[in-house]
C-alpha cells in the first residue's frame, strides 16, 4: 500500500500545485487512500519532497537525483514489474494487478529521454518510445533495474 500511495503522491504533485500537507492528504483521501496528516508528513520525508516558489505560492516537487532515478522509483518498478514485450517502438509492460499506474508514474518520473510517455491500465502499461532502437535500450535499462536495482 505504501508503494502505491507514494506513486500516487508523485502523480498528484505532478498534476496539481499542492501547497500543504493537509491539501495533499485531502487529495489522497479523495483518491481512496485513507491517510492522516502524520502519514503524509512521513511520506513527504520518505519521498524527499521539497517545496518551490511558483508565482508567489509554494508547491511540492520531487527532488530529482542527478542520475534521474531514486530508490523509490526503482522499488516501485521492481515491486510491480512482471514482464515486458515490444511491438516496434511501443513497449508493453505487464505489472502486478493494480500496480500499472504506480509503475507508469515511476517510469515517467525517471525522465528517460527515450520515453515519450506512458498510458496505464490496471496491470498493463503502453510506453511510446522514440525509436525501435530506443525501445531495446529501455528494455535493457528495465531488465538491469529489476534484476539488480541499478
Amino acid at each position: 500500500m505504501k508503494v502505491s500511495r507514494h506513486a500516487k503522491i508523485i502523480e498528484l504533485i505532478s498534476q496539481y500545485d499542492i501547497e500543504t500537507q493537509e491539501e495533499l492528504a485531502e487529495y489522497l483521501n479523495n483518491a481512496g487512500f485513507k491517510v492522516t496528516q502524520a502519514t503524509v508528513s512521513r511520506d513527504i520525508r520518505d519521498l524527499k519532497l521539497t517545496k518551490v516558489s511558483v508565482g508567489g505560492k509554494q508547491k511540492y516537487i520531487v527532488h530529482r537525483p542527478e542520475e534521474g532515478m531514486s530508490e523509490k522509483y526503482i522499488r516501485v518498478l521492481k515491486d510491480g514489474y512482471v514482464s515486458m514485450d515490444m511491438a516496434q517502438n511501443i513497449l508493453v509492460i505487464k505489472t502486478v494487478s493494480g500496480m500499472a499506474m504506480a509503475v507508469a508514474a515511476a517510469l515517467d518520473a525517471m525522465k528517460w529521454n527515450e520515453v515519450v510517455g506512458c498510458i496505464a491500465g490496471d496491470d498493463t502499461i503502453m510506453c511510446a518510445i522514440r525509436t525501435v532502437e530506443d525501445t531495446t535500450a529501455v528494455m535493457e535499462k528495465i531488465r538491469r533495474i529489476v534484476s539488480k536495482g541499478l
